[in-house]
């Protein structure tokens, strides 16, 4: 088999002309050129140049070598193009999260997907425990999550946080424990983990969610306001999902004494390789929630 850089070293040496040049030029010495020409020779078991002193010539199977050289060097360097040039975004890149960080995060991704022709994303939205078992099962590239990973093959770390409303129909503002008996809960997917997060800290009867009445449920997060804004019950939702709901004026959104933050959590499977591509998703994901 010929060395290809062999076969650059005889191209880069007929179109410049010269041995110097074109060991300048390759950054090689001049007798590593004269001696890359040679094994080309004795490869071909033929004189591929006719030398007159400092000068030459091509004989009739040097100028044919010379042709065919050129496509295949020409070659070799699309391959590189291919290959190496913005392969951190060509590629298809899986990603899963609970709805309210994706109602955030997607419009910023397809911005970037617009930005690369090559970059295709792969986005669903997901309570914690799917995005978590999505990752163990190398199903997906990377994940959001709104907890820590208890699962070996997950590595988390902390990204941002978001704060957790209490959200009830506009006409039961500042509600009182009886009063949120009396609504019920509009459950979903995370229903049960934000509810406790947020209503033990302000509301001492609370002890599980058990002790509310599901009046509804959705897993459709531009949905789940839907029944609280009929007046049909009241819901827990990160600060995200709340804001992008569009009948703001049939909810309302309760400050609580006690605020509390949801952590969230940037995760990956650490056995799976992380891929340019995926990495500039990243650096995306990153900037985003560091614009907040």
């Amino acid at each position: 088999m010929i060395n290809p850089v062999w076969l650059r070293t005889f191209c880069t040496l007929v179109d410049i002309g010269h041995f110097t040049r074109t060991a300048e030029k390759l950054n090689m010495t001049q007798s590593g050129v004269s001696q890359q020409v040679r094994k080309l020779e004795e490869h071909f078991d033929v004189p591929l140049l006719v030398r007159d002193g400092k000068q030459f010539s091509l004989t009739d199977i040097g100028e044919r070598l010379y042709d065919e050289a050129q496509k295949i060097v020409l070659s070799l360097s699309d391959l590189d193009s291919k290959i190496c040039d913005n392969v951190e975004v060509e590629g298809r890149v899986r990603i899963m999260s609970p709805g309210s960080i994706g109602l955030k995060l997607y419009p910023q991704l397809l911005t970037l997907q617009q930005s690369f022709s090559g970059l295709a994303m792969d986005y669903r939205f997901a309570p914690n425990a799917d995005v978590e078992r999505a990752l163990a099962e190398r199903k997906i590239d990377l994940g959001i999550m709104s907890r820590r990973s208890m699962l070996k093959e997950v590595e988390c770390q902390l990204l941002s946080s978001e704060a957790l409303l209490l959200v009830t129909p506009a006409s039961c503002p500042a509600p009182s424990w009886h009063h949120l008996v009396q609504l019920g809960f509009i459950d979903h997917p995370d229903g049960a983990h934000y509810a406790s997060s947020l209503l033990s800290q302000n509301y001492p009867e609370f002890q599980n969610i058990d002790m509310l009445d599901i009046k509804g449920f959705s897993n459709q997060i531009h949905l789940i306001l839907k029944p609280v804004s009929l007046g049909l019950g009241f819901t827990v939702l990160p600060t995200h999902a709340v804001n992008a709901f569009a009948d703001q004026e049939l909810i309302c959104k309760n400050a609580l004494d006690s605020p509390v933050k949801e952590s969230l959590y940037l995760s990956l499977n650490h056995t799976r390789y992380l891929r340019r591509r995926t990495q500039t998703v990243i650096d995306e994901v990153k900037k985003c929630f560091q614009e907040e």
